[in-house]
């Protein structure tokens, strides 16, 4: 994936955005495809210690404990959909549901107010370097706003290097987070800083 943000204006009219729930889960299924969008994941790296993240890999241990999560209603993320064809996703929770960030030595909280963290995004391989990102983020500042949600957190990389290969890309862009409006707001990490979108 190319360091250079994307481009904003292809798909920034053209999304729909619905929070996962048991309604949307087969999109969710269809999105992250057989290897859960990289070695069986299933957006539970942030939400698990490691080794029980890399025991959820087999037996489809780290989908059926996303599918927990949302067949008990908690908030888990936002799908992004282009002509009902789900094609992003970005977690989306509060930051104490994730249980790396409260481990993490360089993106410890900077103060005590209420946040929701993005700690991953995932964009449909054949959708990228389209605007998708940063769209899709944008949507998402939309959706907080409506949740009454004031904070929104992310951790995203800078890279060190001209290009960055996809499976590096998942934590997000800091290019794409800067184009929607995020704001750096702790350095402690150089290459991965802490950026916040405040909302009104």
């Amino acid at each position: 994936m190319s360091t250079e943000p994307d481009n904003h204006d292809g798909f920034s009219t053209d999304l729909r955005f619905e929070p996962l729930t048991k309604n949307n889960w087969n999109s969710f299924i269809e999105l992250f495809g057989k290897n859960g969008a990289g070695a069986n994941c299933w957006c539970m790296h942030f939400r698990l210690n490691k080794s029980d993240h890399e025991e959820g890999k087999v037996n489809d241990g780290n989908k059926n404990a996303m599918k927990q999560l949302v067949w008990n209603n908690q908030p888990t993320g936002l799908l992004a959909f282009f002509e009902d064809i789900p094609i992003a996703w970005c977690a989306f929770s509060p930051r104490e549901d994730f249980v790396r960030l409260q481990k993490s030595r360089v993106h410890q909280p900077i103060d005590d107010k209420k946040v929701w963290s993005v700690p991953c995004t995932f964009v449909k391989k054949e959708f990228r370097k389209q605007g998708v990102s940063v769209a899709l983020l944008v949507g998402l500042v939309e959706h907080a706003r409506k949740k009454g949600i004031k904070i929104i957190e992310a951790y995203p990389t800078i890279p060190t290097q001209e290009r960055l290969p996809d499976g590096f890309a998942w934590i997000g862009l800091y290019k794409s987070f800067e184009r929607a409006g995020f704001e750096i707001v702790d350095k402690t990490s150089k290459h991965r800083p802490m950026v916040r979108y405040y909302i009104d």
